[in-house]
């Protein structure tokens, strides 16, 4: 049996081991091809191309990528024409995977498509052509499940895999601890420690990271105690970051022995995002997949959103939410501070960091809201996409249509 899969970003990579792992324990000869990332090579998937050549967001940064995803959307259906697929399962990256399950499923082939695309925030129109080409869509979120249910299209909220991997009752302090012995960090334990997460792709980091570093030096002013960690998401972000840490301390320093003093108050990591964010009292970062996690981590966060002048200007039409940040969504108010675009300034993400560490019983107060929606969505995510995909497998029928109906 084939099965075909297509993950275009870190945490899609994740949600595509763990769906694999389980799938295996129903079809131990499955083979696994499509696009897929380290955490699915290292299950035994087939890649035809790297992962990060799909990692591209916004409106217009695709544009210039336009001829080579063309060519590995046809690369892929020339594939899966030659030998079908038991099933499709496009894995988030909703601009491209979308598309290709349209081609796959007029062909008859079965189709899922893992993690909701934001169709309830903008593009409601979009779920026109999502009933064309899905047969089931797997949500993360009991939220987004409504939507779908509306237009008739079969839907299966399977809760969040990191909320299962996550103790919702882990001792904090210890847990803040045990991370930072493990990464080397606060060896005196009297300091507080920041986690930066400008994000995992290159246009991100380069937006934010700068402001992420200005931040801190104006932060260590005041607070000359405090350590920064940098978790990167591969080698690739690691040497980009590393070399817009130097870039901002020898201009802020002006000599080499004072940009060595700055140096000793940053770590910057390859991986090991989870134990940083554990090792934190604070965390600055990018809105995404990482926001999910800091709160399943009960770690309090200052959430960033910064596009292209031109992709935002299309998005802030198009977006007609209050909330950006997962953890505002899901909690269905504003938990987090949110900075969006022109408002991402050094000069106010410091006044708002230093005025959070300052303040012990805000933090805390957080862990109530943080613990109950991550009871929410922990409902065993990897076991419950597998069920339904086998479920959708074991349909004798051909691709169905998308009024077959809703479950959850």
């Amino acid at each position: 049996m084939l099965i075909a899969m297509v993950a275009g970003e870190p945490s899609g990579d994740i949600l595509g081991a763990g769906l694999i792992r389980t799938l295996r324990q129903r079809y131990p000869e499955a083979r696994f091809v499509g696009v897929g990332g380290p955490a699915m090579l290292a299950c035994g998937f087939d890649s035809i191309t790297p992962m990060e050549r799909l990692s591209v967001m916004g409106f217009i940064e695709p544009l210039g990528r336009l001829p080579e995803l063309l060519r590995l959307k046809a690369d892929l259906i020339k594939r899966f024409t030659g030998e079908k697929p038991a099933v499709f399962i496009g894995i988030d990256s909703p601009g491209f995977n979308l598309r290709l399950a349209q081609s796959l499923h007029d062909l008859g082939i079965k189709t899922v498509h893992y993690v909701s695309p934001s169709v309830w925030a903008w593009g409601q129109k979009r779920i026109f052509k999502i009933a064309k080409a899905i047969d089931l869509m797997l949500t993360l979120f009991p939220f987004e499940t409504d939507i779908y249910q509306q237009h008739g299209i079969a839907v299966h909220c399977v809760g969040h895999p990191m909320a299962d991997r996550v103790d919702p009752d882990e001792h904090q302090a210890q847990a803040r601890q045990q991370a930072q012995q493990i990464l080397g960090l606060n060896p005196s334990g009297a300091q507080q420690v920041v986690c930066l997460m400008p994000g995992s792709r290159h246009d991100e980091v380069a937006r934010l990271a700068p402001v992420f570093l200005e931040t801190a030096l104006i932060c260590l002013q005041s607070r000359p105690d405090l350590q920064f960690v940098i978790p990167c998401a591969n080698k690739t972000r690691l040497a980009q970051v590393n070399q817009l840490l130097q870039h901002t301390l020898s201009m802020a320093a002006g000599n080499a022995l004072a940009t060595h003093s700055l140096h000793q108050h940053f770590s910057v990591l390859d991986g090991q995002s989870f134990e940083a964010m554990r090792a934190a009292d604070m965390v600055l970062l990018a809105s995404g997949t990482a926001t999910l996690e800091a709160m399943l981590l009960k770690r309090p966060m200052i959430v960033c959103y910064k596009l292209s002048a031109m992709t935002w200007w299309m998005a802030s039409r198009l977006v007609k939410i209050p909330n950006i940040a997962l953890p505002n969504l899901l909690a269905g108010r504003r938990l987090v501070p949110e900075y969006l675009q022109q408002a991402v300034s050094a000069p106010a993400l410091s006044t708002e960091l230093l005025a959070w560490l300052a303040d012990p019983v805000r933090r805390h107060a957080l862990l109530g809201d943080f613990t109950r929606i991550h009871c929410s969505i922990r409902l065993d995510a990897d076991q419950q996409a597998a069920a339904a995909v086998s479920a959708l497998i074991n349909n004798p029928g051909p691709s169905a249509s998308p009024d077959r109906g809703t479950h959850r």
